[in-house]
């Protein structure tokens, strides 16, 4: 029984082309795999950067008020004007620090892409396995096949 009967009646040219588009359908499906996981981290990372830069924001924001309410304390030292300038400031400074906080927790989330890297590695390992069959050669001149 040949190797083209054991498999279908499917020859050498077809298993090649088969096993082909089959490796090539595995490592466009590892691509897409990478992509996706790495779409994910792009959004966690931006996220966190709009959080970071709104706490940027919210810090600038405070230090004129600080300012405005530290000159009026030291010239009125009272419960005036100054003291509802501090309030202010402070719950801006409360506000970046909070979203500071938030920042680094979704900047922690961000991990490298586990799938991809383990399937790559299950991949090469596969085809590191893989040995190719010899081909036979010419025979040399007085073997036994000559003989005959």
């Amino acid at each position: 029984m040949s190797a083209a009967d054991e498999d279908g009646g499917r020859s050498l040219g077809q298993l090649v082309a088969s096993a082909t588009a089959e490796l090539s359908a595995l490592v466009h499906d590892e691509i897409a795999l990478a992509k996706a996981e790495l779409r994910q981290d792009v959004k966690r990372a931006g996220f966190g950067g709009l959080a970071i830069a709104a706490a940027g924001v919210l810090a600038l924001f405070a230090l004129p008020v600080l300012s405005f309410a530290a000159a009026y304390g030291i010239h009125n030292f009272g419960l005036g004007l100054s003291w509802s300038f501090l309030i202010v400031g402070g719950a801006f400074l409360v506000l970046a620090g909070l979203l500071g906080l938030l920042a680094v927790a979704k900047f922690k989330k961000i991990s490298k892409p586990e799938k991809s890297i383990a399937s790559a590695k299950e991949t090469a390992s596969v085809l590191h396995s893989v040995k190719p069959h010899p081909r036979p050669g010419p025979l040399p001149p007085g073997s036994r096949a000559d003989a005959g």
